[in-house]
C-alpha cells in the first residue's frame, strides 16, 4: 500500500471536475472527509483565478494554484494571495516575437487585472467575464502577464505549442491544458510543479514530495506529476500523462480522483 499523503494536488478540468464542469455530490463528500482527516487538497489548474469563484459556489474551498502556477488563490476569500508574473517589458517582447514568428496567431493575456485580448482573439469558451481590455499588443503589454494565450485557427494544439516554444526559447515556459488550438505561456520556470513544490516548502511543517499525491490529465500536469511522490492519471488522460503516472484511476466523469481518495480514507 503506497504511503498515505499529507497533501493531494489535483488538476480541475478533465480531472477533478466532470466534463460538464460540475463537482459531484460524491466528490464534495470525499473532499470534506479528506479535510476532516487532515489531508490537504490543493487545486492546481490552468484556470485563471476568477474561474475559481464557481468552484467555491459548488462547495470546493481551500487553496488554488492557478494559471499553471502563475497565481496563488484563496478560493474561500476569492482573493489572489501570491503571483509569479512575466514582467511588462518581457511580456511586450514575447507578444511581438510570437506575432511575428507565428503568422496568424491571435494573442491574449491573463494578469492581475483580468483578461485582455487582441480584437481577433476568439474566446472558445464563449465567456465574457473578467475582460478589461480589447486592444493592441502595446496595450496588452502594459500589465505584467501571468499567462500569454496563443490561439491559431489553422494549427492543432501540439503543433502550435511546439512552434511557440521555438519562438520564446528559454525566456518562458510553454504548455497546453487541453484548450483547442491554444498554447499557454508562463514566466520562465513557472509550472504546476514549481507552484506546488514552493507552497509545500513554505508550510510550517514543510511537506516533502514523497508526501504528495498528484492527479492530472493533460501535458501541463506532467511537471507536477513527475515531482510528486505518487502520480495518478485519470483514465481519460492524454497518452503522455498516462506514460508518466504510477497509477491510472477512473475517468473524471466516473469521479476517479474521489474514488482513489475514498479508498485511501477507508484504508484500502
Amino acid at each position: 500500500m503506497p504511503q498515505a499523503p499529507r497533501v493531494v494536488a489535483t488538476d480541475c478540468d478533465g480531472t477533478l471536475l466532470r466534463s460538464d464542469g460540475t463537482v459531484s455530490p460524491y466528490t464534495r463528500d470525499v473532499l470534506d472527509r479528506c479535510s476532516e482527516a487532515g489531508v490537504l487538497v490543493v487545486l492546481v489548474t490552468a484556470r485563471p483565478p476568477r474561474w475559481m469563484h464557481e468552484l467555491g459556489d459548488l462547495g470546493v474551498t481551500g487553496l488554488a494554484l492557478c494559471g499553471n502556477g502563475a497565481f496563488t488563490y484563496d478560493v474561500a476569500r476569492r482573493e489572489v494571495v501570491g503571483h509569479r508574473l512575466i514582467g511588462a517589458d518581457l511580456t511586450g517582447r514575447l507578444l511581438q516575437d510570437i506575432k511575428e514568428g507565428v503568422p496568424g496567431a491571435q494573442l491574449a493575456t491573463e494578469s492581475l487585472r483580468g483578461f485582455a485580448r487582441e480584437p481577433d482573439f476568439e474566446r472558445a469558451s464563449g465567456r465574457i467575464d473578467g475582460e478589461w481590455l480589447r486592444g493592441s499588443l502595446g496595450e496588452l503589454a502594459a500589465e505584467p502577464a501571468g499567462k500569454i494565450l496563443v490561439r491559431h485557427d489553422g494549427w492543432e494544439t501540439e503543433e502550435l505549442s511546439a512552434r511557440v516554444a521555438q519562438v520564446v526559447g528559454d525566456r518562458a515556459e510553454v504548455a497546453h491544458s487541453g484548450a483547442v488550438r491554444m498554447a499557454e505561456v508562463t514566466a520562465s520556470g513557472v509550472t504546476k510543479a514549481l507552484a506546488i513544490s514552493t507552497w509545500c516548502a513554505e508550510q510550517r511543517r514543510p511537506v516533502d514530495a514523497t508526501e504528495v499525491w498528484a492527479f492530472g490529465d493533460m501535458p501541463n500536469d506532467i511537471p507536477m506529476l513527475e515531482w510528486a511522490g505518487r502520480a495518478h492519471a485519470v483514465a481519460n488522460a492524454h497518452t503522455d500523462v498516462l506514460a508518466v503516472c504510477d497509477e491510472v484511476v477512473a475517468s473524471n466523469d466516473e469521479d476517479g480522483v474521489a474514488r482513489a481518495l475514498d479508498a485511501l480514507l477507508r484504508g484500502g
